[in-house]
């Protein structure tokens, strides 16, 4: 009987699947379909994941009591007035640092479940299944879970209140925990086909669904801090079962409209009047990307007006070079327009990763190349800089400038951690790396989207066939990338039949002819076509223009650019060869004027990667005092090694880059100098791997000498 009730619950959700698609023009390709290439450069990421961020987040989840946490909770509710409430042993706020503790738990899982789909281990999928053991034996009997609460309901935590959801707009975090559990419970399901956290996570999404909202009896509240939105529309589209997106609207509808307001987790007004981000830029980012999953699935043009809106401030006033947000430490907040400090730059690894959620969803609405080219330079900067190559420490801040100090680390100085007491940036990093092939793809109707280049091999339903893809290629560090069909093959449409793609008027929805061929839409990047970002926040200072070659078996072709795609239209067959080629020269970087901490100073890129000065590379030599020449000579420097003293003690290899500058030094007579010096420039996610020091992206310019 038991397994008949679990056909009809996996029934269930697949008809749901099929029924509730994700409402955007374009799809993207879902992780469970990319298997990225083990020994290359995200190959190396992901393995890292598996085998040193997962576990270590996995011990830090006993070691720091989060497993603890929900067995205490567990323990409360087999032992309802037992006489331990009462003693300090199970006073909350000795033994729990933050609310939405158990999020860490949430997160480690879902980053599990996405490496599950790459590397099937039955020893760790066995692990998760005893820990959602011990997570289930903590959900009260109406679906509600939230262990900071169980554990002592008379005394809950100190950022909880004394009843279930009155402090949910100030700090409980409830409907925050809700999101990750949901998000992770998702991602488990489709790594393994268990439905074992899906109904877990369900039973509190219905305990929410009923207990919060705008009608009487229900707390009229919304997240104080936003990630529920996008995972109840997720959980929507997985299921089908529409409650959850009603859900998801009702919270972003009443932001602004209940007592609490505040800028800071953008309640000040409601979501459809706000201009530009403000306020705690994780929040923000989260909230973002939900209203573009609610917009999608809804249809609502209110929505995608604001997202656009907001999308422009901060692509155009807020954004870092390196693709990150926040410019402010008091409440990890965004700054003014152009206020973009870079020694106090706060740039939290967890808004990085938002901004990825936002600028892939924003492709998924638009089509346009552009936001890609936001998300491919957020990936390899800001997000990445976040975690060591080993994966074993962590940044919570990501600065463009340090002097080696920071206040905020327990010693003082800046350096990658191997953990923090509050732990969401290791265990956000935990659950995206290992998701990252479901970023490379993305599909329309006859349209199969290029969007990042890393080695792998794909399956991917597009025009009414199923096409099998294998990309190869050393990206970041050239611009070869090339892409062999492996396989081509008849897909079956949702009744079962034969589908050829067309619609009714024998056209696909974007008007191009739907004749069983494909169109191959290459993206190229930004920084080839001579963009650094789609405003004028950035832009390249040199003369240098990339250009760019793609073949098909050998064959030159040539497209116009469709918002920034080369589109190949072909009737695809096993064996076919794009190749394709960009020129990836140095390029020096100015910012917009009114960016006042960059006026008069220079950065260099590569490609997606942008780089930065680091004592390490530069002995004997202040990178806060170089001087760079207007048009500086750039010389190459592949496979330089760093070693990773912080971590592993293993050397790890980049495409380093030397110049010729000036350091200003002060003489023996007090005046003010000059001397030419070399210097060695480094991609900045691989800074600090040699210990706490000096480090600078943006360089000033040389008023003399060393022009030309």
């Amino acid at each position: 009987m038991r397994r008949f009730a679990a056909f009809l619950s996996l029934f269930a959700i697949c008809v749901g699947t099929a029924f509730a698609q994700s409402g955007y023009p374009y799809t993207q390709v879902p992780f469970t379909s990319v298997k990225i290439t083990p020994n290359t450069f995200w190959g190396d990421r992901i393995q890292a994941a598996r085998e040193v961020t997962i576990p270590l987040a996995f011990s830090k989840c006993e070691s720091e009591h989060r497993y603890k946490n929900f067995e205490m909770a567990a323990y409360t509710l087999q032992h309802p007035g037992h006489p331990g409430l009462k003693t300090p042993e199970w006073d909350v706020a000795k033994f729990m640092g933050f609310s939405f503790d158990d999020t860490d738990v949430y997160k480690t899982i879902e980053g599990a479940s996405y490496v599950l789909q790459t590397y099937p281990d039955a020893k760790l999928k066995a692990y998760i299944d005893s820990v959602l053991d011990v997570v289930g034996a903590a959900q009260e009997p109406d679906g509600y879970l939230y262990t900071a609460r169980t554990i002592n309901p008379e005394h809950p935590h100190g950022w909880a209140a004394n009843r279930r959801w009155a402090a949910e707009e100030h700090a409980s975090h409830e409907l925050y925990n809700l999101g990750h559990m949901v998000d992770a419970a998702c991602a488990h399901y489709q790594a393994t086909g268990s439905t074992k956290f899906l109904d877990i996570a369900k039973r509190y999404a219905d305990c929410v669904v009923r207990e919060v909202g705008p009608n009487p009896g229900q707390a009229c509240v919304v997240p104080g801090h936003q990630i529920a939105e996008m995972a109840l529309a997720r959980l929507y589209v997985l299921t089908g079962e529409k409650k959850y997106l009603d859900e998801a609207k009702f919270l972003l509808d009443y932001r602004g409209k209940t007592d609490h307001k505040d800028i800071y987790s953008q309640s000040d007004k409601p979501v459809v009047d706000q201009t530009e981000a403000w306020g705690h830029a994780v929040r923000a980012g989260y909230m973002y990307a939900g209203m573009a999953d609610v917009a999608a699935l809804l249809g609502d043009s209110s929505y995608i007006k604001a997202i656009d809106t907001i999308y422009e401030n901060i692509v155009g006033k807020k954004y870092y070079l390196t693709g990150g947000v926040g410019a402010r430490h008091g409440g990890e907040a965004f700054g003014a327009d152009y206020e973009l400090p870079n020694l106090t730059a706060y740039n939290e690894t967890c808004a990085a990763i938002s901004m990825v959620y936002l600028f892939e969803r924003m492709f998924l609405l638009h089509g346009d190349a552009k936001y890609i080219d936001c998300l491919e330079r957020t990936l390899y900067n800001g997000v990445i800089s976040g975690m060591s190559v080993d994966g074993g420490k962590f940044f919570y801040p990501n600065p463009l400038s340090s002097d080696g100090h920071y206040r905020f680390n327990a010693d003082g100085t800046m350096t990658r951690q191997p953990w923090f007491g509050c732990a969401c940036c290791p265990s956000n990093l935990c659950r995206f790396i290992p998701s990252m092939p479901g970023y490379i793809y993305g599909v329309r109707d006859n349209d199969l989207y290029v969007n990042l280049f890393a080695s792998n091999t794909a399956t991917i339903q597009v025009g009414g066939r199923s096409i099998e893809l294998q990309q190869e290629t050393n990206y970041p560090w050239d611009g070869d990338i090339s892409i062999r069909v492996n396989k081509v093959a008849k897909a079956k449409s949702s009744n079962g039949k034969s589908s050829n793609g067309k619609s009714s008027n024998g056209k696909s929805s974007n008007g191009k002819l739907s004749n069983g061929q494909i169109n191959m839409m290459i993206r190229i990047p930004g920084w080839v076509q001579s963009r650094a970002v789609p405003s004028d926040l950035y832009s390249y200072s040199d003369d240098i223009f990339s250009t760019y070659d793609i073949t098909v078996n050998g064959q030159r072709v040539d497209s116009e650019l469709e918002n920034g795609y080369f589109v190949i239209n072909r009737n695809w067959k096993k064996g076919d060869i794009i190749r394709i080629h960009f020129d990836m020269p140095v390029r020096t970087v100015v910012a917009n004027p009114r960016v006042t901490d960059d006026r008069g100073r220079i950065a260099v890129e590569r490609g997606p990667l942008v780089y930065c000065t680091e004592g390490a590379d530069n002995k004997a030599i202040n990178p806060h005092h170089l001087l760079l020449p207007n048009h500086p000579k750039f010389d190459m420097q592949p496979a330089y090694g760093i070693q990773n003293t912080e971590g592993d003690g293993k050397t790890f290899n980049v495409t380093a880059i030397t110049a010729q500058a000036q350091e200003a030094t002060i003489a023996d007579d007090g005046r003010l100098a000059v001397k030419d010096v070399n210097i060695t420039l480094i991609p900045y996610y691989a800074w600090n791997h040699r210990g706490a020091g000096k480090m600078d992206v943006w360089l000033a310019r040389s008023l003399s000498g060393l022009e030309d």
